[in-house]
């Protein structure tokens, strides 16, 4: 019987041996976690998911879209800035913020020309608009001052690329595909999200080809040239001044309107935002009524971007020929 015990001894022992490896191992793996956990000093394991992405926006569209896609899965950042973000300049703390963005949202077609003036990550910028530069419209205009913004002139490129509905889906796409890689837990509510902002884009896609189809020929004022990629993609016959809704016009610039209308009869001028009083009180005077289309490049003082380019096109529904 001897030797029957030192079998049963030793064929316990291996078995002992085996499962204290193995409950070394669970140990470990549990406490590893495949790199999903986190050790406190105090040796408690913590399972808390790791702050949101930072999406840094260069103008207020991009965070809309941006936000549109996340949802609560990053934090999209917009800086507080006053005039048009076109001819913004960001502060040393401001690029320090961006610095620090997982990812960093550009307009494109020349809207950031402070861009070459300041050291960012590469990899981490999204220039939204490279995929369609052959449609950039080429734009150019002399420096003037008005308003808020001070002197300034505007790029060679026009940049509110984003009143192209078309191209502003481009662009919403090539957020959404950076996002596969900085958010790749939840495709598929970025997918349902996607789908949900391009049901919305084409919407007023189609409401602006139906105006531009009930406009026609008309002529029409833009008070400021930021419009040609609202004209282009939806047939309008504008011309573009350089008059600030904040500013009476100069008189020089009131004593040039009358030649530019007996060429361009125009009985409708698009604003930016609200002109002053006096100013619609002149223009009515010469048989202009005015109307405002805000290009949304900054956050809006109410509302989103949703309700204010809805409240856009009701406006210009509203003054439309039939």
């Amino acid at each position: 019987m001897a030797p029957d015990r030192a079998y049963e001894v030793n064929a316990f022992g291996r078995w002992r041996a085996k499962t204290s490896l193995l409950l070394c191992a669970l140990t470990f793996a549990a406490l590893t976690g495949c790199g999903k956990e986190d050790e406190s000093a105090s040796g408690v394991v913590s399972t808390e998911p790791g702050p949101a992405p930072l999406i840094f926006a260069t103008n207020y569209p991009l965070q809309y879209v941006s936000a549109a896609l996340t949802g609560d899965a990053a934090k999209v950042q917009f800086p507080n800035m006053d005039g048009d973000p076109a001819f913004w300049q960001p502060t040393a703390d401001v690029v320090a913020e961006m610095q620090q963005a997982d990812l960093i949202v550009l307009n494109g077609a020349g809207y950031e020309p402070w861009l070459g003036q300041v050291t960012l990550p590469a990899d981490r910028l999204l220039d939204t608009s490279a995929g369609f530069r052959d449609q950039w419209i080429e734009s150019g205009g002399p420096t003037h001052s008005h308003g808020a913004d001070g002197e300034h002139a505007h790029s060679n490129y026009a940049f509110t690329t984003w009143l192209d509905f078309d191209l502003a889906k481009i662009q919403a796409a090539a957020i959404r595909d950076r996002l596969a890689t900085l958010l790749p837990d939840i495709d598929q509510e970025i997918e349902g999200n996607w789908t949900t902002l391009t049901t919305r884009l084409d919407a007023w896609d189609t409401r602006l080809t139906e105006l531009g189809a009930r406009f026609g020929d008309t002529p029409v004022l833009f008070s400021h040239p930021v419009y040609q990629y609202l004209e282009r993609r939806y047939g309008f016959n504008g011309r573009s001044l350089h008059w600030e809704p904040d500013s009476v016009p100069l008189d020089a610039e009131w004593a040039a309107l009358p030649a530019l209308l007996s060429e361009h009869p125009a009985t409708l001028m698009i604003w930016e935002d609200e002109p002053l009083a006096e100013t619609v009180e002149g223009l009515r005077a010469l048989g202009v009524e005015s109307v405002v289309f805000s290009p949304m490049g900054n956050r809006p003082a109410t509302g989103d971007f949703e309700s204010n380019m809805e409240g856009n096109l009701e406006s210009l529904e509203g003054v439309a020929p039939p």
